[in-house]
């Protein structure tokens, strides 16, 4: 069921995104052929008022189709309503609604959150650190941890519990490069032991996972109707900012952080652990999601909005329209990429759960 829940919502997240371009085109009068979710062999398809809405078979994203792309369309080439034959402004507003509709989307779930799960009001806290996003190759899954695990001391001393043993724990590890640490653990209720050595990175001990407080968030309700909103507000912002830091360090510093890509596979894995998980993890998921995919799409990188963008912007500064053949290559170069990136990381992530680790006997 966890798995469902979170296909389902990876799934509701594209279509808001594809959404976005369709009613930002629609609404200005824009022709419109096609909306489809994946790509690939279509599976289910119905058409409605001249649009061919799509599902595909393959489920890396989706797409809003133009006359404008079809050689064979009937509809002569200097119509008003194509969209290229349209303004820049109003090209450019059907560009970033996608990037518009995921960041209004991540805005109205953490304001559903403050309204249904309450407003965050202290945390219980229980001994041990939690473990999550262990990345494969990594000091973390080589010791043998896995998310969901709770570590209970290392090298003897017992941990505390709350923030103050997370910062404990990873004081510890960064201190420890290259140096054994004895662990003790629990995993599904059962006692563990195990020997971690953080990788060295300039002198710092890292272990390629994410370690969190163990324990209980408490909420409250509202205080008025407008405090959801504010804390929506300032928990996008934040959440905003820390994405866009992540991209610019995988940007930056991609050697060392390409490793911890994920794709599809592991977002599902990470929504399905969290669906069990129950509370407001879900809505947080959500919204974290939503704006990752607004951010990942902002790119400047072909066949993205962002690189849409940048053809865009090139046109307004040429005064005319790039070549033809100059437009199709980019976008052809960004599928082949985009698609080839995507199996790649579906194969990685497919590759490291948990029981396709214990079928090849690892």
């Amino acid at each position: 069921m966890g798995v469902l829940i979170a296909l389902a919502i990876l799934a509701g997240l594209i279509v808001v995104h594809e959404a976005g371009h369709f009613l930002a085109a629609t609404l200005q009068g824009i022709r419109v052929s096609g909306f489809s979710i994946g790509f690939g062999p279509v599976l289910l398809q119905r058409r409605h008022r001249g649009v061919l809405f799509a599902l595909r078979a393959l489920p890396l994203g989706g797409y809003v189709a133009f006359p404008d792309d079809d050689e064979d369309s009937p509809i002569p080439a200097d119509d008003p309503d194509l969209l290229r034959n349209r303004p820049l402004p109003q090209r450019a507003l059907v560009i970033a609604a996608g990037v518009i509709a995921n960041l209004l989307l991540a805005w109205a779930v953490l304001v559903a959150q403050g309204v249904v799960m309450g407003i965050p009001d202290g945390f219980s806290a229980s001994p041990g650190v939690l473990v999550s996003g262990v990345q494969a190759g990594q000091p973390a899954a080589e010791a043998g941890l896995r998310s969901g695990d709770r570590l209970l001391g290392v090298n003897g001393a017992r941990l505390a519990g709350g923030q103050e043993a997370v910062t404990e724990l990873v004081e510890r590890i960064r201190q420890s490069p290259g140096l054994g640490l004895a662990l003790e653990a629990e995993r599904d209720g059962k006692p563990l032991q195990l020997r971690l050595t953080p990788a060295d990175q300039g002198g710092i001990g890292r272990i390629g996972a994410q370690l969190q407080p163990n324990g209980a968030e408490h909420f409250r309700a509202p205080r008025g109707p407008l405090e959801p909103i504010r804390r929506a507000n300032r928990d996008l912002t934040l959440l905003l900012g820390r994405t866009i830091d992540g991209f610019a360090t995988l940007l930056t510093h991609f050697g060392e952080t390409a490793p911890q890509v994920s794709g599809p596979v592991k977002i599902v894995e990470m929504g399905a652990s969290l669906a069990h998980q129950g509370g407001g993890s879900l809505f947080l998921f959500t919204a974290l999601i939503s704006i990752n995919l607004a951010v990942l799409n902002a790119l400047p990188l072909p066949l993205l909005d962002g690189g849409q963008f940048v053809l865009l912007l090139l046109e307004g500064l040429r005064g005319r329209p790039l070549p033809e053949r100059f437009q199709a290559a980019f976008l052809q170069s960004g599928f082949v990429f985009l698609v080839g990136l995507s199996l790649v990381l579906i194969v990685k992530d497919t590759s490291q759960l948990p029981a396709i680790q214990q079928w090849l006997g690892r």
